[in-house]
Formats: structure tokens, sequence, C-alpha cells
């Protein structure tokens, strides 16, 4: 059984799919303070299995423990964390509270119980602003923000840990921008309030729930002067999960891996391709860049093509179309 702690939340809940699918068992314990219930009772319909779920905090170690001794578990995905670049610059404490506390405790629970196999969910935020691109692994590192901050500081923690105790297996996945959703349409993406990311935002735009995108600068050395990312299907990540899971069956140590295509596209290009992909038109407007901002991002991600058998297979029209199929069967997400 897998323990995925956050399996609830947007990521976590296309993992659940592709782990089920994959033919694991799937104990998801989750908060909710990002996430809904909602997502996992959808996971079932989608697979025809059930995910067990705990509701609880990866910094209480009453809970996790609880967990431990009552199931076998063979591995754990960590999802469970705080994730907003904006909000972290404004409450840092609780975003280092959050994300390195509970990844401390996590890992010291399962130290407890004799369980060593970790797959940590990071972010190309660790790179900062590359000096050169497509980014590779063995890039400095040195995040901008504390969300980003955070994740860097587990993944020097979990470096730590492994070094000093060989039994540890560890895979730290560097995602870079996910969007898109199941393609039945049945779970997705569902930010709470205003969507901090851009696919959450150009979609609820074209479904009525927003009357326009801004888009920050239009000024960069792009294609079209707005900013440039590297996005890449959430069921592409997911499977990337379940790869690097069988992977670590046979290796010891802690393993950096980037999850991205190596290709960029624009804001632009995204609200055109969406555009054509809705049939809906996207009302945008141009504002002044946001300070840390940068001009492109896109990963290199060989590696993981080398050694997990992993690549991205999802295209734009694909990550587009199938965010529209979610957002128009649930123009309010996942409603109680």
């Amino acid at each position: 059984m897998i323990l995925v702690t956050g399996g609830a939340g947007y990521i976590g809940s296309h993992t659940c799919v592709a782990l089920l699918q994959a033919g694991y068992e799937v104990l998801v314990l989750d908060n909710f303070c990002n996430s809904k219930p909602e997502s996992l009772q959808r996971v079932s319909v989608i697979t025809g299995k059930s995910v067990v779920l705990v509701q609880g905090d990866v910094r209480d170690r009453s809970v996790l423990r609880e967990v431990f001794k009552q199931y076998v578990i063979d591995g754990v995905i960590h999802f469970a964390g705080l994730k907003a670049v904006g909000e972290s610059m404004e409450q840092p404490l609780r975003y280092y509270d959050n994300n390195v506390s509970g990844s401390v405790i996590l890992a010291e629970v399962m130290a407890e119980f004799g369980i060593n196999m970790l797959v940590f969910s990071s972010s190309a935020t660790v790179y900062g602003d590359p000096a050169s691109l497509p980014i590779r692994e063995d890039f400095p590192l040195g995040a901008t923000n504390p969300y980003g901050g955070s994740k860097l500081m587990v993944e020097q923690i979990y470096t730590d840990l492994a070094q000093s105790d060989g039994v540890w297996r560890i895979a730290l996945l560097r995602y870079f921008n996910p969007v898109g959703a199941h393609l039945s349409g049945t779970i997705g993406e569902d930010p709470s309030g205003i969507p901090n990311n851009l696919m959450p935002y150009i979609s609820q735009v074209a479904v009525g729930r927003r009357e326009q995108l801004t888009v920050f600068g239009n000024d960069y050395p792009t294609v079209d002067g707005t900013g440039v990312r590297d996005y890449i299907h959430v069921m592409d990540l997911a499977e990337g999960h379940v790869k690097a899971l069988a992977w670590l069956q046979n290796q010891v140590g802690v393993h950096v891996f980037n999850l991205g295509t190596g290709h960029g596209y624009s804001v632009l290009e995204m609200v055109k391709a969406f555009e054509f992909a809705s049939g809906r038109p996207v009302k945008y407007q141009i504002a002044p860049r946001r300070a840390g901002d940068i001009a492109e991002v896109y990963a290199d991600s060989l590696k993981a093509e080398r050694e997990l058998g992993w690549k991205a297979e999802r295209d734009i029209k694909d990550m587009c179309r199938d965010t529209w199929n979610w957002q128009k069967q649930n123009p309010l997400g996942y409603v109680d």
C-alpha cells in the first residue's frame, strides 16, 4: 500500500488514479485545507477502486503513527504542503512550518516504522532565475520566495537523511507547470478563491466565472513579449510518480528528476490554444510585470526519460481540451 499525503489535492488526486490503475493500493492522508473529499470519491468512480482516507495533518505525529500501525505501508508519495508563491511572501512562517516541519515529522515517523521509500513533490522554483535554458538537474539552486525556499530546504533535509543512512530510497521530483485534468473531466484543478495559476484562471474566464485575465508584462524577450513556461499535463505528471516509485524499488540514495515537456509556451499562446479548444473567447488585459517574474523557463527532462522510462506524452491541445472538459462539467469546481 502507498501512503499519499495531500492525496485529495489537484496533483495528488490524479496520482491516486494513476497508482490505482497501476495496481497499487492507496491510502490518502489529507487535512483538506486546500482540497475536498469529493475528489477522492470521484477517483473511485474513475477507477472502480476505493481509496482509504484518513483525515489528518502530516505534522500530527500521533495520526501518522496510527496510520503506520494500522496499515502495511510500502512507500510514501509526499504532496502535502502549501503552494502559493504570493501567499508565501506574506506568510513565510506558515509555509516553513507546514512544508518543512511536516516533511521532517513524516520522515521521522517513517524511520520509526522502518519505511524508507519516499517520492517528494518538489518544484522548478528551486532553480530561481536560471542562467541558461533548458534547465538541467545539475543547475545551481536558489529560490526567490519562501514557497521555493521551503521546497529547497526539504530537498536538502532529505538529501542529508539519505547520506546519513544508506537504507533510504528517495526521489525528488521537480515539476514545472502542471495543467489539464483527467480525460473524463471528472477530476481537475479546483483552486480556492482567485486562482494563482494561469490555466485555471483562463478556464474560469472562459466559463464566465471571471471577467478577464490579467497578463503581467508583454515586454519580455519572448515570442510575443509574454512570459514563457513549461506546461505539463497533470496525468503525465501523475504517471511520472508511478514510474519513480517503481524505479526506487531497486535503488538506494537520493535522486533528482525534472518533470516537464522540454518546451515552453507563452501566456498568449496558452490563451489562443484555450480559445480554440473551448470555442469561447478569453478576454484579457495587459498589466505591468510582477516583481520576481522571469521571462522564460523550461525543462530538460532527458534524465527522467533515460532512467525512469518516463516522457511527457500529452501536448498543448490535450492540456486545453481536458481543462475545458473539466471546467464545463464543473463550472464551480467540486461543489459540496
